[in-house]
């Protein structure tokens, strides 16, 4: 007797970061300061000025006081918006939007300015239902005010609505708002200290497809 396969139980929609989970910017990062250390360190003091700032700074402004806090030359802002149209996509990042696309709505939560923002998700070549920037909801993820603003965009409820983050810090904000996340841990961070465990992680984008087409089947996380 053949078995019927349970039919797919997609979230209304899925959000995504968008700059570290979908977009190797890592690799950008490392090409305008010259070595993948001085990147690292650049882009570790930026994230520090964003969790830390509270509301909206200029995006922009923050790159460029990254990069004198630790030393980099005075054109490496400028290298890295040059190299901007450039980021290249995560492999599996457009198969997996492009399975998504019939079953959900997909939206865009970044830490970024609206002009960088919008040039960034285009490289996807996807038709967004939402890109939600830092400056557009006025503060930097983790604070839950831009999932909020997404989900509100896109009219459904948390519960109906699944991350896929790129960073551990994410897991502050989507936790408050009640967001199941999946963790797209591309280059083996550890978990933030403090931060709620993912749903699900891993280092490739494949996994989450099977994590999100049992999404409404599955359990919330504990």
């Amino acid at each position: 007797m053949s078995v019927v396969a349970p039919p797919a139980a997609y979230p209304r929609a899925v959000l995504f970061d968008l700059l570290t989970a979908l977009l190797d910017s890592w690799t950008v990062w490392n090409a305008a300061a010259g070595s993948e250390a001085r990147g690292r360190a650049w882009r570790a003091e930026y994230l520090r000025l964003t969790y830390g700032c509270g509301a909206y700074q200029p995006y922009e402004h923050l790159v460029e006081a990254a990069a004198r806090a630790v030393g980099l030359p005075a054109d490496a802002p400028a290298a890295l918006e040059a190299g901007w149209d450039d980021l290249p996509a995560w492999d599996g990042a457009r198969e997996l939007l492009q399975a998504l696309r019939p079953h959900c709505q997909l939206g865009v939560v970044t830490n970024c300015s609206q002009r960088l923002g919008q040039r960034a998700a285009a490289l996807l070549g996807v038709d967004w239902d939402v890109v939600v920037t830092s400056e557009e909801a006025g503060f930097y993820k983790p604070d839950p005010r831009p999932y909020a603003l997404a989900l509100a965009r896109l009219d459904t409820p948390a519960s109906q609505a699944a991350f896929v983050a790129g960073s551990g810090y994410d897991l502050f904000g989507t936790s408050k708002v009640g967001l199941r996340t999946y963790w797209h841990n591309r280059v083996g961070l550890a978990l933030p200290e403090g931060a709620p465990a993912p749903e699900a992680q891993s280092p490739r984008l494949e996994a989450a497809l099977p994590w999100l087409a049992g999404f409404r089947a599955g359990s919330a996380p504990r």
